[in-house]
């Protein structure tokens, strides 16, 4: 609930509305993992809360931290027993934490090992939420930077996503500039064309992979369904709308989308859009016989796209030793857990 919400939903419960206040304090800045820790609550009142309320506190599963650059990857088990994972990317200019809004995905990009398993349900703004607190909490550092581009599709989940977003950005919250939040989106026009009419000011990200729609059908299913032809003037949009430049997101994959030719037709494609691509060299799930790029691939589909005036850059890889791509560790989790029971 936002504080108006709270405040309504205390006034109900027959408690004077500055508890209201407290208890958003507790829950959005002090992060409080549980009721019962605050403390300038009456107990009356907390058993109150317990009785009419559930309050998300997500549990620390298993924490990884990679040797090679302090990457840190989470697994979070919900209420209901499912896992859920994030990951903590310390850069220079501050700590940016990329969070699920799904439990699993059932959009079947072919690279990508949290949709394996298909989609099991969505998660609520506050289990979103809750991923940054706990991350917050465990680390003593600030998060700074959001992406929404963990484990699920973000436009599948629209209505608890944009609620999220506005929590994380709210001033009686962690008060995280909207500019510093991302949006990832496989290309699902509807919620392009709702979002760009929210009145945010978050950076939207196309999941592109590929400049055409043949070889995107091969990676992506979505494809499928919405055509190039309809995704980009959706983006283009959105940019009008919000003055905000967009991410092109291009995984790298060995002998499908990596040569110059591809290059070449996504230059084309995108060369009025005011978009900034990101390549990402695949990291390979073993489910799938995807290659990652070569370094000189990488470097000669950069250096074209340069060429032609595009703003560019290439995702440095984190946590490659502890499963850093999207899904890879709940994966590995469930399958242990699986083959445990069995």
């Amino acid at each position: 609930m936002n504080l108006p919400e709270l405040t309504e939903f205390v006034k109900e419960l027959g408690e004077k509305p500055f508890r209201a206040k407290q208890l958003y304090q507790w829950m959005h800045e002090k992060l409080s993992p549980s009721l019962d820790d605050m403390t300038n609550l009456p107990k009356t009142f907390r058993e109150k809360l317990k009785e009419n309320a559930s309050y998300t506190s997500l549990e620390t599963v298993q924490m990884y931290e990679s040797d090679i650059d302090g990457t840190r990857k989470y697994l979070f088990g919900l209420g209901d027993g499912n896992i859920i994972e994030s990951v903590l990317m310390r850069y220079k200019h501050g700590n940016s934490v990329c969070i699920s809004s799904q439990v699993g995905c059932r959009m079947g990009c072919r690279f990508c090992a949290s949709t394996l398993d298909g989609l099991t349900r969505n998660l609520t703004a506050g289990e979103m939420l809750d991923q940054i607190y706990r991350i917050q909490l465990s680390t003593g550092e600030r998060v700074s930077n959001v992406v929404v581009m963990g484990s699920g599709e973000p436009m599948d989940n629209y209505d608890n996503v944009v609620r999220f977003v506005r929590l994380l950005s709210d001033e009686n919250g962690l008060n995280i500039s909207q500019r510093n939040i991302t949006v990832s989106t496989c290309g699902l026009v509807p919620g392009i064309k709702k979002l760009a009419d929210e009145g945010l000011s978050i950076t939207l990200a196309l999941s592109l992979h590929a400049p055409n729609d043949e070889v995107r059908k091969t990676l992506m299913p979505i494809a499928y369904k919405y055509s190039l032809s309809e995704i980009l003037p959706a983006c283009k949009e959105y940019f009008e709308k919000t003055g905000r430049r967009l991410t092109f997101e291009y995984s790298l994959v060995q002998g499908v989308n990596d040569n110059l030719d591809e290059a070449k037709k996504l230059a084309e494609l995108i060369k009025d859009m005011h978009g900034h691509v990101n390549l990402i060299p695949v990291n390979p799930i073993k489910e799938r016989d995807y290659k990652q790029s070569g370094r000189e691939a990488i470097e000669q589909f950069k250096g074209y796209l340069e060429k032609k005036g595009i703003n560019v850059t290439i995702r440095r890889e984190m946590g490659r030793d502890i499963s850093g791509a999207c899904g890879q560790l709940r994966k590995s989790y469930l399958k242990k857990e699986g083959e445990g029971e069995s």
